[in-house]
């Protein structure tokens, strides 16, 4: 049975930092396409940082462009998010999602994952 399951979400102060990760079992991401995405309170959930299968391309947000970077580590079946220069208007439930379907393209909108995890809160606040 698939599944993923986000960590590494809290409370964090304007400028700094969180690393999310996101275990899956199930699945072998690396094979892939996999998405970050984020829902803020009253905002539609948006496509933050996705990548392709077999990381060979990556899409980011005009938001977060230059301040998160998403990474695969294979061996532990994870996709990272590292989010640094962490803005207030950064705080939302952050998700991650796959899909058993390779594509060469880093989908990045909702409708292309059927797959997702439970979430994991970020609040950037002083």
């Amino acid at each position: 049975q698939l599944q993923l399951v986000e960590s590494g979400g809290g409370l964090v102060q304007p400028g700094g930092s969180l690393k999310l990760s996101c275990a899956a079992s199930g699945v072998t991401l690396d094979y892939y396409p996999v998405g970050w995405f984020r829902q803020a309170p009253g905002k539609e959930r948006e496509g933050v940082s996705c990548i392709n299968s077999r990381t060979s391309r990556i899409y980011y947000a005009d938001s977060v462009k230059g301040r998160f970077t998403i990474s695969r580590d294979n061996a532990k079946n994870t996709v990272y998010l590292q989010m640094n220069s962490l803005k207030p208007e950064d705080t939302a439930v952050y998700y991650c999602a796959t899909r058993q379907i390779t594509s060469n393209q880093a989908l990045c909108t909702e409708a292309d994952y059927p797959y997702w995890g439970q979430g994991t809160q970020v609040t950037v606040s002083s």
